[in-house]
């Protein structure tokens, strides 16, 4: 973490910028589709539309600030809105996967962990940017968000995965699971994968959440 000493210009309409814009907006068409497969019953093919979206939404994260360096178009807004970017396309699929039970049980703590980490370190953003303090992104932060992005497009896939490689299932235990509060859960391939990077990330949130915890805790006192 480091004072801020220079201010970068605003550049609303420079491409970077087009690209987070897109990302956010994508959000509610990823969740609508989920949405109308798993809760509405929807079928299947919705998840590859939901996956899709999910997908080049995904991308964009990549692109926009490889872009933005690449052609020297960094800006103020474009460094406030690609992380709000990320949290809401991450934080909306969880909470939509947990709806639709494709996450559940211990897996439940995964998310949650996720969830909270953003909303900390959020908030510790937040107050040492009223300090006149910049929370540097680390690399292992940067692996952190794609390894969330790869276990959530796996989810999001879920059924619609599971099917195109039948016959290939794995037993997990659970929390709770028809009335026995200790019992096992049967998963697709595809669907175990996802929830196996899902709790990868959630170590990597942990780790790199009292990391920035620990950096800032300075500005703090």
């Amino acid at each position: 973490m480091k004072p801020v000493s220079t201010s970068l210009p605003s550049h609303p309409l420079a491409l970077p910028n087009l690209l987070t814009y897109a990302r956010i907006i994508a959000v509610p068409a990823v969740v609508g589709a989920l949405y109308c497969q798993a809760v509405l019953q929807g079928p299947l093919w919705l998840r590859w539309v939901s996956l899709a979206i999910f997908l080049v939404a995904a991308a964009t994260d990549a692109l926009d600030g490889y872009i933005a360096r690449a052609w020297e178009q960094q800006s103020s807004l474009g460094r406030m809105l690609d992380p709000i970017a990320d949290k809401l396309l991450v934080s909306s699929c969880l909470l939509m996967l947990a709806a639709t039970d494709t996450i559940k049980g211990w897996s439940l703590w995964a998310a949650i962990v996720i969830l909270c980490r953003e909303v900390l370190v959020s908030g510790l953003r937040e107050y040492l940017a009223e300090l006149n303090v910049r929370v540097q992104v680390t690399r292992l932060a940067k692996w952190k968000t794609t390894v969330q992005l790869v276990a959530v497009g796996f989810l999001i896939a879920g059924e619609a995965g599971d099917a195109v490689i039948p016959g290939l299932t794995v037993t997990i235990p659970t929390l709770w699971t028809t009335g026995v509060l200790f019992g096992t859960q049967i998963l697709g391939l595809v669907t175990f994968v996802g929830i196996a990077l899902l709790w990868i990330s959630a170590l990597l949130t942990l780790y790199t959440g009292w990391d920035y915890f620990r950096a800032g805790v300075k500005h703090l006192t």
